[in-house]
């Protein structure tokens, strides 16, 4: 129907084989995807209609996103590509949801801390999934959808509201390059009118430029890279000469369903600066917070302390290299702090933060040439480390997706940005995500824990001195 009806927006897309980086390939099974609330403040009954969504995705898709049109294939050089075939494009899967209640019912709310401030507003997708009607929502994988996009237009009773659920495969993009993704097919909407719209700023998709980057820098084995070899229970193995093909048949993530969400206001998150140690960054101290008390959390799940606790912050690539800041694919590693799990129960939040630091912000394009290494040619190693993050008798994991700083809600189709931001996330025990909340600048943190694991989160845990739990 969308091939139909949107044909005109496809002229121009030429026959291309767009070659996928290691980062890429590393990525296969998982996607980025988010909910973006808009209110319909105007009342207007056009608002976010599917037909601007659908048609400003799919020119700018056409102009400048080509490999969201195409399909991953190992060419005959055996390199993972995406072919687009301007006679059978890939088309993203985008439809409307209607949803025969307001969204009231899926929104929780917190006191503001804020003298006359309003309540805070949070949407709730566990409230969403179980009495909406609305089955969960696909991801886009490759695996289980061709689609390398999958959009749901959710439209709330009276059209008060409308959700946007995106999302994209991570073969394509990482965190930051979907944020760009977003917001110049946001920008392609609000011009939808204006017959040859073009960006000021294109993206950058061309993977050669971070092959061409990493082949002048010298590998240097990261701590964690380190660790892993040490512990690692895996005999060394030499990994196939070409990893693209079993990359490219990596099986989904296994869904994480068990989410919960934390609240923490630009008031609690200064407090907590100062209360740790004021020379410190909040995400610091804020990591070590979170590390304490989820090693904690593990200890009285499994009556005994964990052995090892590892603490990972991604690294963008685009900030500390010659690579463009536009760059769209894959560009982040994680930095990874193996800490003894005696150290992080008996020290202090300061000794804590200053262990995360020590190892985490030495990451430089060393240590991220080390971590392409690592899958190029050692995949045992890799697959060692995703047994290891993980929260079990021997290990407690918190793995930390900032997004305080990215462009969220500058995504603008129109109507103005969104009001509220969600996720579905569900990948990984012990995987967090950061967003920023402009209701009264704090943080939302979205935390994929256990259950068994979350109830042992209570009033005497340091973390909801500061942290509200909304569900």
């Amino acid at each position: 129907m969308l091939a139909a009806k949107f044909h005109d927006c496809f002229e121009a897309v030429e026959a291309q084989e767009l070659e996928l980086g290691t980062l890429d390939l590393a990525t296969f099974g998982v996607n980025v995807d988010g909910f973006y609330i808009y209110q319909n403040t105007a009342q207007e009954s056009g608002f976010m209609s599917l037909d601007r969504i659908a048609r400003s995705f799919c020119k700018v898709a056409a102009d400048y996103y080509p490999m969201l049109l195409g399909r991953p294939a190992v060419n005959h050089d055996g390199k993972a590509v995406i072919v687009v075939d301007p006679d059978n494009i890939n088309m993203p899967d985008i439809a409307e949801v209607f949803v025969d209640h307001p969204i009231e019912s899926f929104i929780e709310t917190s006191k503001s801390d804020v003298k006359g401030g309003k309540d805070i507003r949070f949407f709730n997708k566990h409230k969403f999934y179980e009495s909406s009607g609305v089955a969960r929502l696909p991801h886009a994988t490759y695996n289980q959808d061709d689609a390398a996009a999958i959009v749901r237009v959710i439209r709330f009773k009276n059209n008060d509201y409308v959700a946007l659920y995106i999302a994209l495969t991570h073969v394509l993009f990482d965190g930051t390059g979907a944020t760009i993704f977003f917001n110049h097919w946001a920008e392609y909407s609000r011009n939808i009118d204006t017959a040859g719209y073009r960006l000021e700023t294109p993206p950058v998709n061309d993977r050669s430029v971070v092959r061409e980057y990493f082949d002048k820098v010298t590998a240097t084995d990261p701590p964690f890279l380190k660790h892993m070899k040490e512990c690692s229970a895996t005999p060394p193995m030499a990994s196939p000469a070409n990893i693209a093909p079993i990359l490219m048949a990596t099986p989904d993530m296994p869904g994480f369903e068990q989410q919960h969400l934390l609240h923490i206001s630009a008031a609690k998150l200064e407090q907590l600066r100062q209360d740790v140690d004021k020379s410190q960054t909040t995400n610091l101290v804020l990591a070590a917070l979170l590390t304490k008390s989820m090693a904690l959390v593990n200890m009285k799940e499994f009556k005994v302390a964990p052995k090892w606790t590892y603490v990972m912050f991604p690294f963008d690539c685009r900030q500390r290299t010659e690579i463009p800041a536009k760059f769209s694919g894959n560009l982040s590693v994680s930095a990874i702090a193996p800490l003894d799990s005696r150290f992080v129960l008996d020290g202090s939040y300061k000794d804590i933060a200053l262990a995360i630091k020590d190892h985490c912000s030495k990451t430089t394009s060393d240590y991220a040439k080390s971590t392409i290494l690592t899958i190029e040619k050692e995949l045992h190693i890799l697959y060692q480390a995703g047994i290891s993050l993980r929260n079990s008798h021997d290990t407690s994991y918190v793995g930390l997706t900032n997004l305080r700083y990215m462009p969220l809600y500058t995504i603008d189709f129109g109507y103005g940005g969104p009001e509220l931001l969600s996720c579905d996330y569900y990948i990984r025990d012990g995987m967090m995500r950061i967003y920023p909340n402009k209701q009264d600048g704090g943080i939302d943190l979205v935390m994929n824990y256990n259950d068994k694991l979350f109830q042992h989160l209570d009033e005497s845990s340091d973390l909801l001195q500061y942290a509200d739990v909304i569900y």
